[in-house]
């Protein structure tokens, strides 16, 4: 036998390639499970969508197949990067990388926003009644604004609030109002600024893999960030922007705690704003404290929390000295929530359905790395309490603590369904898991992953 032992290390490989494959089988059987339980659950009607509330069960979506003109961009991003993206990774210099990684998340979600055609797929997607824009034109003074936010959150308030703006603190609305007010109104502004924000967190989630897990793992992660699945629903929907934003607050938090920056007090507190920031766009970032205590752990550095909570806190006092308490718009958000769809839509269901529509919202790419993730875990854990652990390790507890974030938002019952939009700040950070993937086989999971989101965008027609 040679003596670098390559013989005995290739049935290893295929062992670990098996593993992969029943992973991505039992994905696949999970999610058609959801869509056929989903379909016959369905049959009890409520309403004209079924007591589901969907038209394509687990996703809120509808069978249609069509195309448009991001069909053509679309199919040569996906060649392109399917083809070049791994060379391109290794190759580049790392300065130049992370604006790539950017530009071509965007040009990616954009060209699926656009299979939809110009109305449908982008400018017309945060105006429907349900969305933030509808509600621009009620904002006027903000201590008026804010002081009155909660009161018109329940369903049977006056003039009670459209269901995004009621199921988000008001700094999601103001976002929008504030690009109205500087000449940047309408649906197509929105929804390029959600695209533009949105598709910079594949470059956030890029930064932080580098500074806990080395260069080379960040530089595999690299072309799945950009060819994600997950860009179906960032383009366009308002919790991209909300991605976006949580993922650089984690991004300057790992620069920060690492001593990766020249100005890591700066930092910390740069992370802070954007953290303060995230939980007064979406109630639910505020489990983004369980991914933040990983950074912290992987680290082994809690130097940052003073810098970051000082960042936060003007966000907590602006809001709060203006008349929006968090607390209680939270609580009397799940009054409103469980007014609407969320009463007739069973938990039993939607408790392990949510779980099954990830599938299509990270691709079998990223279930594959989980699966290679998942036993690095435990040793990587027992590994800090001697020394930081690095590389696959380190990558493997970062996206742990990801899939404990959304476990915790499944099993808390205010995320039933539309969680392939809702749960984005989340599943974006499962997507680095690829990089633990065989490199001589990551030509044909970026296949798989494009595969996936251009039949999903082509035959279904989402709601975000």
């Amino acid at each position: 036998m040679p003596a670098d032992g390559a013989p005995a290390a290739a049935p290893g490989r295929r062992r670990a390639g098996v593993r992969d494959l029943r992973a991505v089988a039992a994905a696949v059987a999970l999610f058609v499970l959801a869509v056929v339980v989903g379909n016959a659950v369905n049959r009890t009607v409520y309403g004209t969508e079924g007591i589901l509330r969907l038209g394509w069960p687990p996703l809120y979506a509808s069978w249609l197949p069509h195309w448009g003109p991001g069909t053509p961009a679309a199919l040569v991003i996906a060649a392109l990067v399917v083809v070049y993206g791994p060379r391109a990774a290794r190759r580049l210099p790392w300065r130049a990388l992370v604006p790539a990684v950017w530009g071509g998340s965007m040009a990616w979600i954009w060209s699926l926003a656009l299979v939809d055609g110009w109305q449908r797929g982008v400018a017309g997607r945060l105006t429907t009644s349900m969305e933030y824009l509808r509600s621009v034109a009620d904002v006027h003074e903000l201590p008026a604004f804010l002081g009155d936010f909660t009161h018109h959150i329940v369903a049977d308030s006056p003039h009670n609030w459209p269901a995004h703006v009621a199921g988000h603190p008001p700094g999601a609305l103001l976002t929008f109002v504030g690009l109205d007010r500087i000449g940047l109104g309408g649906g197509a502004w929105a929804a390029a600024w959600c695209i533009t924000i949105g598709s910079s967190g594949a470059a956030a989630v890029l930064v932080t893999v580098r500074a806990l897990s080395g260069e080379r793992l960040a530089r595999l992660a690299a072309p799945f960030l950009v060819l994600a699945p997950a860009a179906v629903w960032i383009g366009v929907s308002a919790d991209g922007y909300f991605a976006g934003v949580s993922a650089w607050a984690l991004a300057l938090l790992a620069l920060a705690a690492t001593g990766t920056t020249r100005v890591p007090r700066l930092t910390a507190l740069g992370g802070g704003l954007l953290l303060g920031l995230a939980w007064y766009l979406s109630y639910g970032l505020t489990v983004l404290v369980v991914l933040c205590a990983a950074v912290l752990l992987l680290a082994r550095s809690a130097r940052p929390l003073p810098y970051v909570a000082a960042g936060a806190m003007p966000w907590v006092v602006g809001f709060t000295a203006l008349g929006f308490w968090w607390p209680e718009g939270y609580t009397t958000l799940v009054e409103r929530y469980y007014q609407g769809a969320a009463k007739v839509r069973p938990y039993a269901y939607f408790v392990w359905a949510n779980l099954a529509a990830q599938v299509v919202t990270v691709g079998l790419a990223t279930v594959a790395g989980l699966g290679r993730a998942f036993p690095r875990v435990r040793p990587a854990v027992r590994r800090m309490r001697r020394a930081a652990p690095s590389g696959a390790g380190a990558l493997s507890v970062l996206v742990g603590a990801a899939l404990c974030m959304v476990l915790l938002a499944d099993v808390s019952g205010m995320s039933k369904a539309e969680t392939e939009r809702i749960w984005l700040p989340f599943v974006l950070w499962l997507l680095p898991a690829c990089a633990l993937l065989p490199c001589r086989m990551h030509g044909r999971w970026l296949a798989g992953q494009a595969a996936l989101a251009l039949l999903v965008n082509h035959l279904l027609l989402t709601g975000w």
